[in-house]
C-alpha cells in the first residue's frame, strides 16, 4: 500500500546486537575481528565527575562509553569496506540514539518494569554459548571494549527500552475503525477539476485510475488503496478527508505534497487490523511518544553534533 506512515530511522539503532535474536533462543555474535579496534584509554582515578555526552533526566551518558560506541560502529563499517564519509551526521545519530534508549529505559521503569539479574544471567550464558567457549567471549568483549560490568548494564538497559517498545506497541488495538477507500492522484488541479467533473457525470472511478493516476503502485488496480486506519497513510490530508467521507461518496480535489487526489470510498467499518499494518502503527505510536518525551525531557548534551 503506498502512502504508508513508514519508520523514519531504525528506531532504535538500541539494539546493538546485544539482545540478538531475542526470544528465538540463540543470540549470534559478531564476528570476531582479527585485531581490535582503536580503545579509548580509561582517565585515572579521580573524585571529580566522569564527563558526560548527555545528561536525559539527570541520567548521564559517559563521554566514555559515547565514544566506545562510535569506536563501534566506525570498526564495523570499516570492516565491511563501507566509507564511513557515505554516512553522513552518524555520531549524532548514534548520540541521539542512545538518548532515546535512556528515554525508553526510564518509561519501562516509570511503568513499573524491572529486569531481574538472572535474566541477565541468561543473556549471557546464550552469548557465551554462541561464541564457542568463555575465552572466545571474552575475547569478543575486549574487541568491543566492554567489561562484565559495562556489558550487564547495556543488556540490562536494552531489555527495558525492548520491553517500552513492546508496551507502547501493544497499545494498538486489534480492531478499530477502518475505511476502504481508492484515489487518482494527478499533477495539477485542473486535470483533478476535469476528471472530478466527469466523475459526477457517471465516468468508471476505476477506469479513470487506470487511465489518468499518476500513482504507479495503485493505479492497475483502479487507485485502490486498500484497507487502512487512522494515523496509517503518509499523507494526512488524504487520511482526513478519507474518514469524512461514508461509503459511496468522492471527495472534493485533495491537495498533498505530492499532487492532487480525488477519494472513492468504499466501505467503512471496524476489522481486525492485519499484521503489517499494526507493526506499522505500533513503530509509529513508538516514535511519537519519544518525540513527546524529548519534548518534556531534561535532555542536555555537551558535545558539538
Amino acid at each position: 500500500m503506498p502512502f504508508v506512515m513508514v519508520h523514519r530511522k531504525a528506531l532504535v539503532t538500541l539494539f546493538i546486537g546485544l539482545l540478538g535474536a531475542a526470544g528465538c533462543g540463540r543470540i549470534t555474535l559478531p564476528i570476531l575481528n582479527p585485531t581490535p579496534p582503536p580503545t579509548v584509554t580509561p582517565a585515572p582515578p579521580t573524585p571529580t565527575p566522569e564527563p558526560l555526552a548527555a545528561s536525559v533526566n539527570g541520567e548521564g551518558i559517559l563521554l566514555e562509553h559515547f565514544d566506545l560506541e562510535i569506536i563501534r560502529y566506525e570498526y564495523s563499517k570499516t570492516d565491511s569496506g563501507i566509507d564511513l564519509a557515505t554516512l553522513g551526521a552518524y555520531q549524532s545519530e548514534l548520540l541521539d540514539s542512545m538518548i532515546d534508549l535512556v528515554l525508553l529505559a526510564q518509561g519501562a521503569k516509570a511503568n513499573g518494569f524491572n529486569v531481574e539479574q538472572t535474566e541477565i544471567d541468561d543473556r549471557l550464558n546464550l552469548m557465551i554459548e554462541s561464541a564457542g567457549d568463555l575465552g572466545e567471549f571474552e575475547l569478543w568483549m575486549e574487541l568491543n571494549g566492554y567489561t562484565q560490568e559495562t556489558l550487564r548494564s547495556a543488556l540490562t538497559k536494552e531489555i527495558e527500552a525492548a520491553w517500552m517498545v513492546a508496551y507502547l506497541a501493544d497499545q494498538v488495538p486489534d480492531i478499530t475503525e477502518q475505511v476502504h477507500a481508492r484515489h487518482i492522484l494527478v499533477a495539477s488541479d485542473a486535470e483533478a477539476d476535469e476528471l472530478r467533473a466527469g466523475l459526477q457525470d457517471g465516468a468508471d472511478f476505476d477506469t479513470l485510475a487506470r487511465l489518468y493516476s499518476i500513482d504507479s503502485s495503485t493505479r492497475p488496480a483502479g487507485g485502490d488503496l486498500g484497507w487502512f486506519p487512522k494515523g496509517f497513510l503518509l499523507w494526512p490530508e488524504v487520511e482526513s478527508a478519507a474518514f469524512s467521507l461514508q461509503p459511496g461518496e468522492i471527495s472534493t480535489v485533495v491537495k498533498s505534497e505530492i499532487g492532487y487526489h480525488i477519494l472513492e470510498i468504499i466501505d467503512r467499518e471496524d476489522r481486525l487490523l492485519a499484521y503489517s499494518v499494526r507493526q506499522a502503527l505500533g513503530e509509529r505510536a513508538v516514535e511519537s511518544w519519544l518525540a513527546t518525551e524529548r519534548v518534556s525531557a531534561d535532555i542536555q548534551t555537551f558535545i558539538t553534533q
